[in-house]
């Protein structure tokens, strides 16, 4: 093992890429890959539909609130060491949610799993920069960033394959017995990092405020579905998440080591990138959430029909991805922004006035199609016009923003159907399609005014 990144590369390096990708897929896959299991869990565990959500949220909310705090860990204690720690959290925590035999113990399964993620993820991709240079460095970072829509689509399957088969605990334990591997691969392949320079400060109250603030808004958005969304409750924690932000904002001005420079927030690119990655990561797990409820607790299919008919989804969701990285640079960002949420908004409509089981498969491919070019339009604008020194921070305020999408979209949509999440109705589906499909016209709108020219989106 070499004690430090060399200059002229790693020996190891496209294996180390390797372990590092597949530890990173773990954590894209436990964003989906539990949505087919839901309604078992719910059944074995007798869980409420608030909870439910959480099932999702609670792992989203804080791998993207911890993320910015875990990146900063890494500088200070070295990335390998930050890595290997998050990687045993992870791993550990997936055997504690598998073996949860309360609502409980497996929303605290979730949480872990979510701290893990925040200290793996950000220090994995620090690994992969460290590790290659020039055009090696950018085809390993295209590997890395593939696993992102391959891996979130890919985890519908396997679930509805582990859910099916040898039970939804397993959707778990998988990442049991291939967590401990890479783990002791990567203790001897990786290289010691250089140390933190001295003085250097960890912002804890600034990852308190964005994830307690977050908390806030998720949980405002749950329980707007049985109290009603103009309670005096909805609206009261509406506005502590607001205020959090607020301070969250405040407090990054003045202290000296902040979590996230604010000021990235404002530029045009920047502001842009993280609006249409929220949609499309709010867009894409409301159509699995949507699915999956759908195919199993109306239509009576079993995990394994329902996880074969998100394959079309997944096929899709990669393919425009993979388009949209070859004519973006053409076309810009603009279009091909306005475009991908006119396409999951016709694709969310459809079941809204024709619900069937042949039009929801159809109909929610075509959504997947049009976010899978929303998640290549928000990383290039967001990060295409940074300069190399923000390029970190940067490419961190995305993948934060990211999760929130998640938790954001779980909770609206879970509120909005839980008519049908609760009884026999369809009601609730219809909502929920209707409500995503106004949201994302809405947002191509929005996109249209926002996104910058064609010089500014270039890759």
């Amino acid at each position: 093992m070499s004690d430090s990144f060399a200059p002229g590369g790693h020996p190891l390096r496209w294996r180390i890429l390797g372990f590092l990708g597949v530890a990173q897929l773990m954590l894209i896959l436990d964003v989906t890959v539990v949505a087919i299991a839901l309604p078992h869990i719910e059944t074995d565990l007798g869980m409420s539909r608030e909870a439910m959500t959480w099932v999702v949220s609670a792992y989203t909310l804080t791998f993207g609130g911890l993320m910015l705090l875990g990146g900063r860990l890494a500088d200070l204690a070295g990335a390998k060491r930050i890595a290997l720690a998050g990687l045993l959290i992870f791993t550990l925590a997936s055997l504690t949610t598998g073996l949860a035999g309360s609502s409980g113990v497996l929303l605290g399964g979730r949480i872990a799993q979510g701290v893990g993620a925040a200290l793996l993820s950000p220090s994995a991709l620090s690994l992969v920069v460290a590790l290659f240079d020039g055009d090696e460095r950018n085809k390993a970072l295209g590997v890395w960033s593939a696993l992102g829509g391959g891996g979130a689509a890919l985890g519908v399957l396997l679930g509805g394959l582990l859910t099916a088969g040898p039970g939804w605990p397993w959707v778990f334990w998988i990442n049991v017995p291939i967590g401990l591997v890479i783990v002791a691969a990567l203790a001897r392949m990786l290289p010691r990092g250089a140390a933190a320079a001295p003085g250097a400060r960890l912002d804890v109250l600034g990852a308190l405020l964005v994830t307690a603030s977050s908390g806030a808004l998720v949980y405002a958005l749950i329980n707007a579905g049985d109290q009603g969304w103009l309670t005096a409750t909805t609206g009261w924690l509406v506005l502590a998440a607001a205020v959090g932000y607020v301070l969250f904002v405040a407090w990054q001005r003045r202290t000296r080591a902040p979590l996230m420079d604010v000021r990235l927030l404002v530029r045009r690119p920047v502001a842009t990138g993280t609006f249409l990655i929220l949609m499309a990561t709010a867009l894409t797990v409301a159509v699995f959430f949507l699915g999956t409820f759908y195919f199993q607790q109306e239509r009576g299919f079993g995990a394994l029909v329902t996880g074969l008919l998100f394959l079309p989804v997944a096929l899709l969701t990669m393919a425009a991805a993979n388009l949209t990285g070859r004519v973006i640079g053409r076309f810009g960002a603009r279009p091909l922004a306005v475009a991908g949420l006119l396409v999951a908004a016709l694709g969310l409509a459809i079941p809204a006035l024709v619900m069937n089981a042949a039009v929801v498969a159809v109909s929610i491919a075509v959504a997947g199609a049009g976010t899978g070019v929303l998640f290549v339009v928000a990383s290039a604008t967001a990060l295409g016009q940074v300069e190399p020194h923000e390029a970190g921070i940067a490419s961190g305020i995305v993948s934060t923003f990211h999760e929130f999408g998640a938790s954001l979209g779980a909770a609206v949509v879970s509120s909005v159907a839980a008519a049908s999440l609760v009884a026999e109705t369809l009601d609730g589906f219809r909502g929920g399609f209707t409500v995503f499909a106004v949201t994302a016209a809405v947002a191509s709108f929005a996109a249209g005014v926002l996104s910058p020219g064609r010089q500014a989106a270039r890759v």
